[in-house]
């Protein structure tokens, strides 16, 4: 189920709390919790319902500008039944917390079991270890140019990073990927010794997924983490070309998370 990014940010402040979907039928359950920029967003509810019955008030919890708009968003594959989907902020996803937990020598040896598993059931043979040191080398590159220094489809590549992520040792970024504390203990370990010349992440808190273009930009003004957005002001953000409202609100958030606020 495909959320807007700004849905996404008004669904975990508890601004929206409805979705309305055209499918076949179903594609969550109640239970159902998705993996999200925000976090989990839990499925609380799911019911057929006709496009004629939803309410104005509906559709705001919807996030949309009016029932107008919403109906107008319905229209399309109108062959299909209408569905209302309940939706709730389930908090922090849990791999955020296993990629911060450096493994101990048991977990090592567990997560290397696995990591031979994946490369035994590969159709490509073994790859797992030219991802993590691809991505070691090459942290904050683009999906796309590493897997073509290693002469692969990048949806492939893809599928492949997400499985090594699902382990808690990898971190998508909007640019690319890194290896989470985890993923460099378990490189090391493989390696008997740590890398040396591997590129420090800077010191403070990580910028939230706040976009490419976004990214982009803040990268190219020298910042990477929230302390350095802290010193800055609303306006001088906006003013950056790629720098938009969305990313401006996933900011904000990241900041009143932690007590702070922009300059202005």
């Amino acid at each position: 189920m495909m959320i807007r990014p700004d849905t996404l940010a008004a669904i975990k402040v508890g601004e929206v709390d409805l979705a309305f979907r055209r499918w076949d039928r179903p594609r969550v359950l109640v239970g159902t919790r998705l993996r999200t920029r925000v976090g989990l967003i839990e499925v609380t509810s799911v019911e057929q319902v006709a496009p004629s019955r939803i309410t104005a008030a509906e559709a705001k919890r919807a996030g949309a500008a009016s029932l107008v708009e919403l109906r107008r968003m319905l229209e399309g594959k109108a062959d299909r039944p209408a569905w209302r989907v309940g939706l709730t902020y389930a908090g922090a996803d849990p791999r955020e917390t296993l990629r911060a937990t450096a493994p101990d020598a048991d977990e090592v040896a567990t997560i290397r079991a696995r990591l031979d598993r994946l490369d035994a059931a590969s159709s490509i043979g073994p790859w797992t270890r030219t991802t993590l040191g691809i991505i070691d080398r090459s942290p904050t590159v683009r999906a796309p140019d590493l897997a073509a220094e290693l002469g692969r489809d990048t949806p492939s590549f893809k599928r492949d990073v997400r499985k090594l992520k699902e382990l808690g040792l990898t971190e998508s970024l909007d640019i690319g990927y890194r290896l989470s504390p985890r993923g460099v203990a378990v490189v090391d370990a493989e390696a008997s010794t740590p890398r040396l010349d591997r590129e420090v992440a800077p010191e403070g808190t990580p910028l939230p997924r706040i976009g490419a273009p976004a990214t982009r930009a803040l990268r190219a003004q020298g910042i990477w983490t929230l302390e350095q957005v802290r010193d800055l002001g609303e306006a001088q953000l906006t003013a950056l070309h790629g720098v938009g409202p969305v990313a401006v609100r996933f900011l904000h958030e990241a900041l009143a998370d932690r007590g702070w606020a922009f300059a202005d």
